[in-house]
């Protein structure tokens, strides 16, 4: 199975959530058993001689890919999520959005100093998530050694920001 294969199977959903948005749909990827096997087999193989102690995930669609691939490689699997979900001490960090600010969180005891982390998440646009998970995870003192995406959107250039800290892989470019 190739990369063509993959990008084939991601619905574009044109205008959504607003006007002037070209929407990558996972959903039509994920559902087909070989290609979310491929997906995942990529992005393993990528990483599989770096000995990540915890995949990072990202809230929501960075659960999906993230749970399975720490699966993969053999190792835990730790969530970053929207202010308010996690039930015990939490670091917090604030990003900024096109209209205001979020916030994400991860438990405090989830990573320690040393841990050799791998960030993921379904798609790479400004990167602006996913440099909040940069900061929450340089908070526990773990190292980051890489991030994986399924998608990137090359022309937000969300790598520029996230190259200064790991290596950015990415299987899909738009």
């Amino acid at each position: 199975m190739s990369l063509q294969d993959i990008e084939n199977s991601i619905r574009n959903v044109p205008n959504f959530p607003k006007a002037g948005i070209q929407f990558k749909d996972i959903t039509t990827a994920i559902k087909q058993p070989q290609i979310l096997k491929e997906i995942i087999e990529k992005i393993a193989d990528h990483y599989r001689s770096k000995k990540i102690d915890y995949v990072v995930g990202i809230e929501a669609r960075g659960f999906i890919f993230g749970a399975i691939l720490a699966y993969a490689l053999g190792c835990g699997f730790v969530p970053v999520r929207k202010k308010g979900k996690l039930p015990a001490d939490v670091l917090t960090q604030e990003y900024s959005l096109e209209y205001g600010t979020d916030k994400v969180e991860i438990h405090k005891d989830a990573l320690n100093k040393g841990d050799k982390i791998l960030i993921t998440d379904d798609l790479l646009a400004t990167g602006g998530t996913t440099e909040a998970a940069v900061e929450l995870v340089k908070k526990t003192g773990a190292d980051i050694i890489g991030f994986a995406f399924v998608i990137e959107l090359d022309d937000l250039n969300g790598r520029k920001a996230l190259e200064k800290t790991a290596e950015v892989f990415s299987l899909i470019h738009y």
